[in-house]
């Protein structure tokens, strides 16, 4: 991969991740909703530092908290969480007992390895350190007493209470958690379970009566005492509890113990499962924590270094290793986080029917974003997961009897995510069975559809699916007055027609492909053209108004969302130039708004509308100049959302995004490095080299031309052929604005 005439940053790439961003402010929505985690790509299980109880929108490590409770291993937030504490004396169990103050100044963060010195007490400290495998937390404590007869413990929370509805007042306690020690087994160990789900209040009808998460801990040294808790409560040489609030349980070592490591091992099908899974990622001996480091490192390297800068770089941050380049490469490292392995040595347990099952298996989707950029980037640079992933899919909707949504909110787009694969010819998953399934989300409305509210995430609904489509094939729209949100779902249900039509074609339904491409068109019966805007409709037909019926936006996002027809769009709202003029309306009244999905696509309108130089304009303005990327614990102005406020930047330093999708097609906006090659991954033979080349593109954002292997492009759309393909493709660069593919 090497190129002996480019310079490249001679470090670790691995260390220009900034772990911290995203960890700050107020909500997922003002910070970026992430955590300084420690695990390989696609882990089952995330290990990070926890300074507050996690629940819904509310992550477990947030940057202003000054106080540690424990490490915590993770998987999308609100279920079945296992914390671990360290303490030196007397035992306390309760979260707000044993917080322990920090310093971020006494924090060591990157992407693999995390440790901290944390304040025990009257001149004790605690250095705490934690890396992980994808179902293996390693541990490892050193104790720093102030006297001699302090006895360092490690305790382990199995339960707690919790948010059980929208409402933050109404909390009570996770019941059936277990938890075990085995102080006379050979090794010592300690074993729980979680049967928290705060997402049953989602779907109730989903059985998941079995669903728990399993641990199973070794130690590096024997313990000599230990004990059960309820909350506070403590049970000195309890060895087991299985009942009561907030389960918790601890074992203790000798005065003197300078320190333990600690490997806990974690599963979805039962405490045995965790116990295999520790042997089987760590041994059975255990290994040192630099060892786990190493592994995770590597398994990241291999990853990040797909892709590399060259040249000279440039000032101001676009230097090599500089700010720009550690914003790319913290971006790449959240893309590759999810969805998340939640199989087992080719076993998985699915809460839909409440069984194990053989197979692969992921979660956390996070569908109704990651569609848009995330899924297209995963099925360039981790196709290897892809079919699987989609396999995943398809058996939950052999068990569930849908799709995932992950979680209730508009549209069904794993519709689209299904169309992603087929249009970039990803096989390796059953094609007739996806049809099945996405012409079963477009076809068949979800239970009382005339009758329940679905909004969006409702609680104590059934699956939402395409909420209000009895209407919507009736008369082409989502009536306002009998679900939320009915502008965007009738937009949504449009597209994800359009992706049945693209699936439909390729399994060999071409009527069907007709049928759905031509119901594709919905999305008209909802442009007020005396308003010129989207605007959802009551269900007798009539004007609801600009501001009813959106999700996460607003009528100024929604009327650009029809990403399948543009050309459609563009003749409604009254051609190329009215529609331009209405572009630079919506950005320059402050209306564009990147901090949440429905609008990342909107930049990139003006290359398709005819003018990519007003494109190269608005993704440098949203990109580099508005701060909505950067680095620290707000170095995201909106919610990552498993990937895709990252995956919006990864493809716009390239020069291109994936306006619709669904389709294989790519539209160019302008590049925000000089030098970039890329390696991609190639299942069916060597990785394909590609190198984008775009000389000052850091002063210069005008695109003049562009060139794939010599083949001069007319207009400002690639194919995703063209990136695998392999080659080299050659942007010229222009400080002033130039009439490149204003044909559109």
């Amino acid at each position: 991969m090497e190129d002996e005439s480019m310079e490249w940053w001679s470090g670790d790439v691995v260390e220009l991740i900034d772990p911290t961003v995203g960890t700050g402010g107020d909500t997922p929505n003002g910070s970026g909703g992430m955590i300084p985690s420690t695990a390989p790509p696609f882990a089952m299980t995330r290990w990070t530092a926890q300074t507050r109880e996690n629940f819904v929108s509310s992550t477990p490590y947030n940057q202003t908290d000054s106080c540690i409770h424990g490490f915590q291993a993770i998987w999308m937030g609100e279920s079945g969480q296992v914390v671990v504490h360290a303490g030196l004396g007397e035992v306390k169990p309760a979260f707000k007992d044993r917080g322990l103050p920090f310093s971020h100044s006494n924090e060591t963060l990157s992407a693999t390895s995390y440790k901290v010195e944390m304040d025990a007490g009257n001149g004790s400290w605690i250095t705490g350190e934690h890396a992980s495998t994808s179902r293996v937390g390693h541990l490892r404590y050193t104790f720093h007493p102030s006297s001699s007869s302090l006895t360092p413990y490690i305790l382990f929370q199995s339960t707690r209470k919790t948010i059980i509805t929208s409402d933050p007042t109404n909390i009570t306690s996770v019941l059936g958690g277990t938890l075990s020690i085995s102080p006379s087994s050979n090794p010592q160990s300690l074993s729980g379970s979680n049967p928290e789900r705060q997402d049953s209040i989602l779907v109730p009808t989903l059985p998941a009566s079995s669903f728990s998460t399993y641990y199973h801990a070794r130690f590096s040294l024997p313990f000599t005492s230990w004990g059960t808790s309820n909350g506070p409560s403590l049970h000195p040489n309890s060895t087991s509890l299985t009942s009561g609030d907030e389960v918790s349980g601890w074992v203790a070592f000798p005065p003197g113990t300078k320190q333990v490591e600690v490997w806990v091992g974690t599963s979805f099908i039962s405490e045995g499962q965790a116990k295999r899974n520790l042997e089987t990622e760590v041994g059975a001996k255990g290994r040192t924590l630099e060892e786990t480091e190493r592994e995770t490192r590597g398994a990241w390297r291999e990853k990040l270094e797909r892709i590399k800068f060259g040249g000279k770089g440039g000032k101001d941050g676009w230097e090599r290793g500089g700010k720009w380049e550690r914003v790319f490469y913290t971006g790449f490292w959240h893309s590759l986080q999810y969805p998340y392995e939640v199989s087992e040595e080719g076993r998985y347990y699915s809460g839909y029917d409440d069984t194990v099952h053989d197979g692969i298996s992921y979660s956390g989707y996070s569908i109704w974003d990651t569609y848009r950029a995330e899924w297209p980037w995963l099925i360039l640079f981790a196709p290897e997961r892809v079919s699987g992933m989609i396999t995943s899919m398809l058996q939950d909707y052999q068990e569930g009897g849908w799709l995932p949504m992950w979680k209730n909110i508009v549209g069904t787009h794993a519709d689209s995510l299904i169309a992603s694969a087929v249009t970039r010819n990803v096989t390796g998953f059953d094609l007739h069975l996806a049809f099945e399934a996405v012409k079963k989300d477009s076809n068949v409305p979800p239970f009382d559809d005339e009758s329940t509210l679905y909004a969006d995430r409702e609680e104590w609904t059934d699956q939402e699916v395409r909420a209000g489509l009895t209407l919507y094939k009736a008369k082409g729209f989502v009536g306002a007055d009998e679900h939320t949100e009915a502008g965007s779902r009738t937009l949504a249900y449009a597209y994800d027609d359009y992706a049945v039509s693209l699936i439909a074609q390729t399994a060999g339904h071409p009527e069907d492909a007709a049928f759905y491409l031509n119901r594709s068109q919905s999305y008209r019966t909802i442009f007020n053209s005396e308003t010129s805007f989207m605007e959802a409709r009551w269900a007798n037909g009539s004007w609801a108004g600009r501001e009813e019926g959106w999700t996460e936006g607003d009528e100024w996002a929604y009327t650009f969302d029809v990403c399948h027809d543009i050309a459609g769009l563009v003749e409604l709202k009254g051609g190329k130039k009215s529609f331009i003029q209405f572009l630079d309306e919506h950005f320059d009244s402050g209306h564009n708004d990147h901090t949440n999905e429905p609008s990342h696509h909107i930049p990139y309108l003006y290359s398709i509308a005819g003018s990519p130089s007003r494109s190269a304009e608005r993704v440098r303005q949203v990109a580099v100049e508005e701060g909505n990327y950067g680095l620290g614990p707000e170095g995201l102005l909106g919610n990552e959302d498993c990937g895709q406020m990252s995956a919006w930047f990864l493809f716009s330093s390239l020069g291109f995004y994936s306006v619709d999708a669904a389709s294989s097609e790519y539209i160019i906006a302008s590049p925000l490095f000089p030098d970039i090659t890329i390696l991609f991954p190639n299942l069916h033979g060597p990785d394909i080299k590609l190198r984008i080349l775009a000389e000052g593109a850091h002063e210069r954002p005008y695109v003049a031309s562009v060139s794939i292997n010599g083949r001069e492009l007319k207009g400002p759309r690639l194919q995703h052929s063209d990136l695998v393909g392999g080659g080299e493709i050659v942007f010229v660069m222009s400080k002033e604005p130039t009439s490149w593919g204003e044909s559109g």
